[in-house]
């Protein structure tokens, strides 16, 4: 029987969004040899256009993605396209890819962000991205001054509410499976405040006219005219890596997430965690942010390790 090599790197990456590519970018320029394993399922993808990056505001993600993918490519940094389904520590680490590749890393970063649960509501997820969205700092301005709709998903979804009523004075908040004795006195006052209106009952879905979002449909019949609909998804964070190498968690109101050092290091040491692999709130902006701060303190840390070992 004919043992299976498996490749050794510096550092692993495992995901290629903005936080993955960031990192392996600074490792790259650091000569380490890094490896990016790239599942190929980035969050923002539904969206036509990020926003708020500054010098890439109104760039594609898909485009954003292609120019960091040549960008680490000049600098040595290995990327490919498969899922890391298993990892294990024994010194170094291993991690398993689905394809059956094994390749082992000193240090490892897991940027492998978060997967958004749209509520079951018909129309929701076919325009999700679209006239169908979640963050009023990401699509508030391009949908400016238009009758939104936000659907509740939680008692938290006040806040969203009361968001996005910054970017338009018609906005309706449809509680759908919130009662409105989950409201608290400061939130309806707060509502009140913002002008937004308040409709209890089930949503029964989106009305949809010519490719375009025209209204939202109660249970009990009754269309709301509206063209914009906000909503909060559940996140779920993809943090089974994590979770596999003992890694501590925190409940957070948007999921369990590792506990972090301001670096990104997580509780196992020479494993970080970058983007919304360690928050819901990382926008792209942030995420490249944390990528690039976990690629330079892993970079002096295997230095100091390096220097130190003759010790």
């Amino acid at each position: 029987m004919t043992e299976k090599h498996t490749e050794s790197y510096e550092v692993v990456v495992v995901g290629g969004g903005a936080a993955g590519l960031s990192a392996a970018l600074v490792l790259g320029r650091a000569r380490r040899r890094t490896l990016v394993v790239d599942a190929g399922e980035p969050r923002n993808a539904p969206a036509a256009h990020m926003q708020g990056y500054l010098s890439r505001d109104g760039m594609s993600p898909g485009e954003f993605l292609a120019v960091g993918r040549e960008e680490i490519a000049r600098y040595g940094v290995e990327l490919v396209r498969d899922r890391a389904v298993d990892v294990t520590r024994d010194g170094d680490f291993t991690v398993v890819l689905a394809s059956g590749r094994s390749v082992r890393a000193r240090r490892l970063v897991v940027a492998t962000g978060l997967k958004d649960e749209l509520p079951d509501v018909p129309g929701v997820a076919e325009r999700f991205g679209d006239d169908v969205l979640h963050c009023p700092y990401c699509h508030g301005w391009e949908v400016r001054d238009r009758a939104f709709g936000v659907l509740a998903t939680t008692p938290l979804s006040v806040h969203q509410a009361l968001m996005v009523s910054q970017w338009s004075k018609d906005v309706t908040f449809f509680l759908h499976e919130v009662a409105e004795s989950d409201l608290s006195d400061d939130d309806l006052r707060r509502l009140a405040a913002a002008g937004v209106k308040v409709v209890p009952g089930a949503v029964a879905g989106l009305v949809i006219e010519d490719d375009r979002l025209t209204g939202v449909r109660l249970a009990d019949g009754t269309v709301h005219a509206r063209e914009v609909v906000f909503t909060a998804p559940r996140a779920v964070p993809q943090t089974g890596l994590l979770e596999k190498l003992g890694a501590d968690f925190q409940e957070t109101p948007f999921g369990a997430y590792p506990v972090v050092d301001p670096t990104g290091l997580t509780s196992v040491p020479g494993v970080w965690a970058a983007g919304n692999a360690m928050g819901f709130a990382e926008q792209v902006i942030n995420a490249a942010a944390g990528g690039y701060r976990a690629g330079a303190f892993i970079n002096g840390e295997l230095l100091m390790a390096d220097l130190d070992a003759p010790l």
